[in-house]
């Protein structure tokens, strides 16, 4: 999906939700945007059954204005020993 992400000043943060079929509280999830920004750090949480909520952080100290970018998420199911 593509996401545009806001001006994002030092330290702020930007929220978006993401289906992803067949996603469970305890499973793993992770997040990618193809971009060139090495300051911008995403999290990724599955939130609920099917979302998965994608952080991103902006770690540096300048503002930056994304132009909107594709995010890839994934969901790999915990493994109960």
């Amino acid at each position: 999906m593509s996401w545009d992400l806001p001006s994002l000043a030092p330290g702020a943060t930007a929220l978006i939700d993401v289906t992803v079929s067949g996603a469970r509280a305890g499973d793993l999830a992770s997040a990618s945007l193809v971009s060139s920004t090495r300051f911008i750090e995403l999290d990724a949480a599955v939130w609920s059954n099917n979302t998965v909520r994608v952080m991103a952080r902006n770690i540096s100290a300048a503002t930056f204005d994304l132009a909107a970018a594709t995010l890839s998420v994934g969901v790999a199911k915990r493994r109960v020993p």
